[in-house]
């Protein structure tokens, strides 16, 4: 039974290490283990595998009058599933795309609202929506826009800043 609990407690350190030292390991051999450590031999995985593996066996060893090797029989089991469902649920969390920030070409026609005066030739601040998040970006328009003006965005000359025109209604 001891066995078994040290393994499952032994996974759970290994797991939080994985969150704390993520790719520490990695570069202490300076790229030498570019790759191996990612998929099935990823840290999360592993560690998932053992501590499923560790705590299973000792529920079955504890609660049943089957031996160990029954019970390692059966925490292996659990384990390859904690293991398998750790690597799923890894790969869903790299291929998600949702917190991707907006490209320039994608503020044009984004509709905002003054929130410091554009004054003629320079610079003032626009607020614009983007995903139902409020950003606020430096804006330049042709002629001054008062504070509260509602604008369109014409163009994004750089990563920070937009020129606008009024909104007329």
């Amino acid at each position: 039974m001891g066995l078994f609990l040290g393994l499952g407690i032994a996974g759970v350190i290994l797991l939080v290490c994985s969150l704390v030292f993520d790719g520490v390991l990695e570069g202490l051999f300076d790229g030498a283990l570019d790759g191996l450590l990612d998929g099935w031999l990823s840290l999360p995985v592993v560690a998932g595998f053992v501590s499923m593996l560790g705590f299973s066996g000792a529920l079955v060893l504890g609660t049943t009058g089957l031996g160990p090797v029954p019970a390692t029989a059966a925490g292996a089991v659990a384990g390859a599933g904690a293991g398998w469902l750790t690597y799923r649920l890894s790969r869903v969390l790299i291929r998600d795309r949702s917190g991707a920030a907006p490209r320039q070409d994608e503020l044009v026609g984004t509709a905002g609202t003054v929130v410091t005066a554009i004054p003629a030739g320079g610079y003032g601040e626009v607020l614009l929506r983007l995903a139902g998040q409020p950003v606020k970006y430096a804006a330049t328009a042709d002629g001054p826009l008062a504070r509260g003006a509602e604008v369109w965005v014409t163009a994004t000359p750089s990563a920070t800043s937009v020129d606008v025109r009024a909104v007329e209604r």
